[in-house]
């Protein structure tokens, strides 16, 4: 059982600047091993300070302190093993709205990669299926579900624009080089009236994906977005945006099977 150690930031008024000071900076620690101390730049935590219930507060040695607690399913989220371009928890967090996904639904994944998009959904659905011909991505993304303890994910190899052997799912999404080569086996894998939901870096991508998709009349497009997000720091009457460009992370195109 891991856990997290957490230090807000501190600060002090000086008056001969007439100003506060931050004295000590933020700091939070994922620590997993629990039968030996735990070094930190404030120093050391004792095994018996580790063991000390959750919203305690602990001590190093030199009398810093912290606030500890057992970490919830993002903290570990947070660690699993990365491929490159892993979807982003802001986009996810989109699919998951707009198709309503739920504690009864079934989902199935193209394109697994890391299986952040797969291991998030199968954090709330019934049950996810996810295929990937890539060996190395099956491996880390096994390793990760075995981690996060996903019971109800099930990690295959499979060309999903070949078909795959998955049906009666309410949610499809993929996450392909070329998501239009697929459309015909994720009408295969959906109920009448799911979703299937593509993620791609490149608006050509997108452009190939809604135009294949609008010329059918088995699917109805429901939209093509960008979702950005921009983090804000507010600390007393200093307000501003931490990042002042807002990085482009994918396009996604959403789609229903109406036939």
């Amino acid at each position: 059982m891991a856990r997290i150690l957490v230090k807000k930031r501190q600060k002090e008024f000086i008056p001969e600047l007439n100003r506060e000071v931050i004295i000590g900076k933020a700091a939070k620690h994922y620590v997993s091993d629990l039968k030996k101390p735990f070094s930190t730049m404030s120093g050391v935590i004792s095994v018996s300070e580790l063991a000390k219930p959750d919203g305690s507060e602990v001590k190093t040695d030199s009398g810093k302190a912290f606030t500890i607690f057992s970490p919830s399913f993002p903290d570990e989220f947070r660690r699993i093993k990365r491929l490159p371009q892993a979807i982003p928890l802001k986009d996810i967090g989109l699919v998951m709205a707009e198709c309503g996904v739920g504690p009864e639904t079934v989902a199935v994944d193209s394109g697994t990669g890391s299986g952040a998009m797969a291991m998030m959904l199968a954090r709330v659905c019934k049950k996810v299926t996810t295929f990937d011909i890539e060996d190395e991505h099956l491996a880390v993304a096994e390793e990760n579900k075995q981690k996060l303890g996903l019971e109800n994910l099930e990690i295959r190899k499979g060309d999903f624009t070949k078909g795959v052997d998955a049906k009666d799912a309410d949610l499809v999404t993929l996450d392909l080089p070329a998501p239009w080569e697929a459309i015909d086996s994720a009408r295969a894998c959906l109920k009448v009236g799911g979703f299937v939901v593509s993620y791609s870096p490149s608006m050509a991508q997108a452009m190939e994906m809604g135009n294949t998709l609008s010329s059918r009349e088995d699917f109805l497009v429901i939209k093509t977005v960008e979702l950005m997000e921009r983090e804000w720091e507010i600390d007393g009457r200093k307000v501003r945006p931490k990042n002042k460009t807002m990085i482009h992370s994918g396009f996604m195109t959403f789609a229903r099977r109406i036939r």
